[in-house]
């Protein structure tokens, strides 16, 4: 089952569609969370760690007439126990209509902006590449049992890659986040084949998009990522929400395979911008 944009009839628990968002707890997952709750859906939300902001995100999600739940997973922990992840998340409705896989790894705003350039390309191979495909082949697996052949492709899978990572952008976040990215836009091709036609997987690339990053960046870098958009101004977490709501809702059950760039088209790097990242 699955809904369309803007749709805000609300049915009761246990007819409504489920959605599994992780990485909700802030920012860009928060706001997919929050979109996807506007189209009907009930909301699971997933946090690494901070069980007191998923709680905020279930509050957030629970005041436009739908129900939400929070479930905590770290994916960089030393165990790869996915499968009771999975099993957790399709338990609370018993079945999952829609998996955003947006949680990631922060190797710009934390402590662990100050590792080594190893240390971090380590740590979002295994948070972002390696968990992305573990947790997409499972949810799938669940996703097509028992799917009814009217239902194909009302089930999806939604990943998040980078707008820039098949371009390329010079120095070394540019060179972490083109690998890691990349890894999962090439990967959400091969799935939606494996998957086909039971279930959907989908791409979203953010490009520029104003989250904590951006809010602490500086007036001259903030006016050079804004100037390399065609249109002349970061994105918003709403930007990249409203594509995931998309992807999920019935208007998009003939889009398969496909990675959507936001980032309001794709300029040309300047001089100054390259000497900075460089």
């Amino acid at each position: 089952m699955s809904v369309e944009v803007g749709e805000t009839h609300q049915p009761p628990i246990g007819a409504r569609p489920v959605a599994v968002v992780t990485g909700s707890s802030s920012g860009i997952g928060r706001a997919i969370a929050v979109q996807l709750a506007q189209q009907g859906f009930d909301i699971l939300v997933h946090a690494g760690r901070n069980i007191k902001r998923a709680e905020e995100s279930v509050a957030i999600v629970r005041s436009f007439g739908v129900d939400s739940h929070a479930i905590v997973y770290d994916y960089s922990q030393d165990s790869d126990d996915f499968e009771s992840f999975v099993q957790q998340a399709f338990a609370w409705r018993g079945s999952v209509d829609c998996w955003v896989n947006n949680a990631g790894g922060d190797v710009l705003t934390n402590e662990r902006r100050t590792w080594s350039f190893t240390e971090k390309l380590d740590y979002l191979w295994r948070v972002d590449v390696r968990a992305t495909l573990l947790i997409s082949r499972l949810v799938a697996e669940r996703m097509k049992t028992n799917l009814a052949e009217a239902n194909f492709g009302t089930r999806s899978v939604i990943n998040m890659g980078w707008d820039q990572a098949q371009t390329g952008l010079p120095g070394p976040s540019g060179q972490m986040f083109g690998c890691t990215k990349g890894a999962i836009m090439a990967m959400t091709s091969s799935l939606a084949k494996s998957y086909a036609p039971s279930v959907r997987f989908n791409c979203v690339a953010p490009g520029w998009i104003r989250t904590q990053w951006g809010e602490e960046a500086d007036p001259v870098w903030s006016g050079l990522v804004a100037q390399q958009s065609l249109l002349r101004r970061w994105g918003s977490t709403h930007d990249v929400a409203a594509t995931v709501g998309f992807l999920a809702s019935n208007a998009a059950v003939f889009v398969n395979g496909q990675c959507i760039a936001v980032n309001g088209g794709l300029g040309d790097l300047s001089a100054e911008m390259r000497d900075r990242l460089c």
